[in-house]
């Protein structure tokens, strides 16, 4: 087994434990970039909490990427596309759906893990009516330090080409409006997207976002959030020290 799907198989079994409530079953799924060519990504049907090496498809950047320029995509072409990206042509197991995004953000400049999960307490407020509100502020500094001056909020879209086209659409929306690659991407109704230059960041994002959602959560007990004020919040995103707290938690 490489080095990095040793990596990806234990991001997995982390955030797919079933005592941290990120993902149960077949929820949920991870990735990690190999080289300029080719990344990791889990097999539909496999469940983070068991996955093994053989439980990942090693797939060509250039037999997914292509279909972000067409502009219909059927499903039978998305299955066709999926099996004919795998470098392993005779391997039985077939990429997941969401292979598209994940082949996106694995191109992105700094971006090699991508951890996918379900959490209970991010997906309450995900599935809720006012999801857009609840995740509109930012409410302690920790959060700014491990998950970003904001997240990325993507609209409620099909599984598959069409949710990987507006996912696409809303990063390059928010490096327009922030001069920078988010950390957190939550996608309504749906989950959270955690991507890192490395494992450690990875979980750091996820750990660090579902503790925000839980605390989003028990501020609505008590009148709703507070948010930080935008100066607050730009104070804590370029403050010298919190840069160096950054990289002893492997985010910098």
């Amino acid at each position: 087994m490489s080095d990095i799907l040793e990596e990806l198989v234990g991001l997995s079994h982390f955030v797919g434990d079933p005592r941290r409530d990120y993902a149960i079953l077949g929820e949920g799924n991870t990735s990690a970039k190999v080289d300029e060519e080719t990344f990791y990504i889990k097999a539909s049907g496999q469940t983070l909490e068991t996955i093994s090496a053989e439980g990942f498809c090693k797939v060509r950047f250039n037999r997914v990427l292509p279909y972000f320029d067409k502009p219909d995509v059927t499903d039978s072409e998305v299955r066709e596309a999926l099996l004919k990206s795998k470098v392993d042509d005779a391997s039985p197991i077939m990429p997941s759906v969401e292979t598209f995004f994940h082949a996106y953000l694995l191109s992105l400049p700094g971006i090699r893990f991508i951890a996918h999960t379900h959490p209970i307490a991010v997906n309450s407020i995900l599935c809720s009516k006012f999801a857009k509100e609840a995740i509109s502020g930012r409410l302690f500094p920790d959060e700014i330090v491990c998950c970003g001056v904001a997240p990325c909020f993507v609209e409620y879209v099909d599984p598959g080409m069409p949710l990987s086209k507006c996912i696409k659409q809303r990063v390059e929306e928010y490096i327009e409006e922030y001069d920078e690659l988010p950390k957190v991407i939550l996608m309504q109704n749906h989950g959270l997207i955690a991507v890192g230059k490395s494992v450690k960041d990875c979980r750091t994002i996820t750990e660090m976002y579902v503790k925000t959602a839980r605390v989003i959560l028990g501020t609505y007990a008590l009148g709703g959030p507070n948010f930080m004020t935008p100066e607050n919040v730009s104070r804590i995103h370029t403050r010298p020290d919190e840069h160096y707290r950054q990289r002893q938690l492997g985010q910098k």
